[in-house]
């Protein structure tokens, strides 16, 4: 009775699945670095360069204020009725502005604490998916180039341009024109 065998017709589906994985991985941790790199220059812009910002604009609407109120002040003692109507437009702008400063302010402290609690499980469903693809992806590569070699073998495929195979430098390397790997190809040449 003939032994059983299996049929395999396309041992070029999984080289097609490997190399896309190997795509897929290549293009997506740099995109996940620049993400939590992004993460990063938020936090640090919010915390120094706005506040500082913010703080150094409060305090010169606070000036500009005190300015204006002055001028009003100065307005009332000579006596000048245009002149008080403008010195009083002065001051609401002026305390407008520095209303706005403050509570703008306000706001960028609230975030400001808000930001790790918000953002944090983000970045840890990142680091999540940055761990993935540096392990479970290169193992994924490595399992795939296995089966790709046995299931070669298997089927009875003497030709080299199927099989892929290891390095001496442990990193996978692609068949070469004449049906050897290049790992092959540097130990025929010892």
């Amino acid at each position: 009775m003939p032994e059983p065998r299996a049929h395999v017709t396309s041992v070029e589906a999984l080289e097609s699945l490997r190399t896309s994985l190997i795509i897929y991985t290549s293009k997506a941790r740099p995109t996940l670095e620049d993400v939590s790199a992004d993460v990063l220059r938020t936090k640090l812009w919010l915390e120094n360069e706005q506040r500082m910002h913010w703080e150094s604009q409060v305090r010169r609407r606070a000036q500009a204020l005190e300015q204006a109120e002055q001028a009003l002040s100065s307005a009332r003692m000579s006596n000048l009725r245009e002149a008080t109507n403008t010195e009083h437009m002065a001051v609401r702008k002026a305390k407008h502005a520095l209303e706005e400063a403050e509570a703008k302010l306000k706001v960028l402290k609230h975030w400001t604490r808000e930001f790790d609690s918000r953002v944090e499980p983000l970045v840890r469903q990142l680091e999540k998916l940055h761990t993935f693809l540096a392990n479970d992806m290169v193992l994924a590569n490595a399992y795939l180039t296995q089966a790709i070699n046995t299931l070669a073998a298997y089927a009875g495929i003497a030709s080299g341009s199927t099989l892929v195979e290891r390095s001496q430098e442990g990193e996978l390397s692609a068949p070469s024109e004449a049906g050897t790997t290049k790992s092959e190809a540097a130990n025929s040449d010892l």
